[in-house]
């Protein structure tokens, strides 16, 4: 294997202290192909992980066959899950990866067990499944077809177009399991797209795959998460983002305003006083509170948002307790051509 001269000692000072206490550690690799990224090789002990009781999400088991992740998106919620490996959130969780080669074997034994009860399973929650690292490493398919034999309902949620690769074996798991699969699409500014995602496919390249999706017998919601105030929360760029998703072929839409938490506000922070710096003091008295936008200005949102989403005839997408994934949309309401009416800036903010 071309890598294999590549290999770093678990004890040389290039591997990093948090992965040296890793027992599971195969080996770490950097290669030209990803430059200024290193892969760190693991055996997976596990591969189903349970989502603790208290959680909102609406499934209960989760597959990640990465951590960390390349697409590099400035507001991405997982960044304090590197913290563990002694890793920091920024810079390391975009460019030192943990891949778990050994995912779809772990996987395959899990679900064999009496115990397993095909409860639904969702990807690409914490980090992305599709993400370029994928390319080379092909873990998805084997996942996928591990939850189509032991009948395991399964969602994806992904940036990556590399799902195109793998939509036929998708169609097909879909013939005997329920399946959901959804875009995350939040910025339709190429410029700031770049700017805030700089490792992810370009908007339009997202949205092509939406249409693939569709073309291949699938629904498809586009995730416009998260809805940036003072940068995306606009009634021009809000607009354009549902007639495009509607466009390409999106059977719902589902938003939610940013989430910044401890880890990821910190570096957030740093990109926004680089690209938006006027717009720091606005961020530090809306995030005052917390992690959450106040509920104030998440009203102001989906009263701006709603209409829009009904005007381009779509819908808001609702959860699936089948897959827990964005349920498949019900019979259409009737599209209301009318624009929707100009509203004010929030003043509260």
């Amino acid at each position: 294997m071309r890598w294999s001269g590549q290999e770093l000692g678990v004890d040389q000072p290039s591997t990093l202290p948090g992965l040296a206490r890793l027992n599971n550690l195969v080996r770490t690799v950097r290669t030209p192909e990803f430059a200024d990224m290193t892969f760190h090789e693991v055996l997976a002990k596990s591969a189903l992980n349970k989502v603790p009781s208290q959680s909102a999400m609406p499934f209960e088991w989760t597959i990640n066959p990465y951590r960390g992740c390349s697409h590099a998106c400035v507001y991405c919620f997982a960044r304090p899950t590197h913290s563990y490996l002694d890793l920091n959130t920024g810079e390391d969780f975009d460019r030192q990866l943990v891949v778990k080669i050994n995912v779809a074997d772990v996987l395959r034994s899990e679900l064999r067990k009496a115990s397993w009860q095909r409860h639904p399973v969702a990807l690409g929650t914490n980090t992305d499944p599709y993400q370029r690292a994928e390319g080379r490493y092909a873990l998805m398919p084997g996942i996928i077809d591990a939850l189509t034999e032991s009948r395991t309902p399964f969602s994806i949620l992904t940036k990556g177009t590399l799902l195109r690769r793998d939509l036929g074996r998708i169609a097909d798991a879909a013939k005997s399991v329920p399946v959901s699969l959804a875009m995350s699409i939040a910025i339709y500014d190429d410029e700031l797209q770049q700017s805030i995602e700089p490792g992810t496919p370009t908007t339009a390249a997202r949205l092509a795959t939406v249409t693939a999706v569709r073309e291949a017998g699938l629904d498809c919601s586009v995730f416009l998460m998260p809805i940036l105030p003072f940068l995306t929360d606009t009634q021009a760029h809000l607009d354009e983002a549902m007639r495009r998703a509607k466009a390409a072929g999106a059977t719902s839409v589902v938003y939610t305003a940013l989430y910044l938490r401890p880890g990821v506000r910190e570096w957030f922070m740093q990109w926004l006083g680089g690209a938006h710096p006027e717009l720091v003091p606005r961020y530090r008295q809306l995030y005052a509170r917390g992690a959450y936008a106040p509920k104030e200005y998440r009203a102001w949102l989906a009263d701006r948002i709603e209409p829009l989403i009904r005007a381009h005839g779509l819908q808001r997408g609702s959860t699936s307790s089948a897959t827990g994934g964005v349920a498949p949309p019900r019979a259409p309401r009737a599209p209301a051509f009318a624009p929707a009416p100009a509203e004010p800036e929030p003043t509260l903010f």
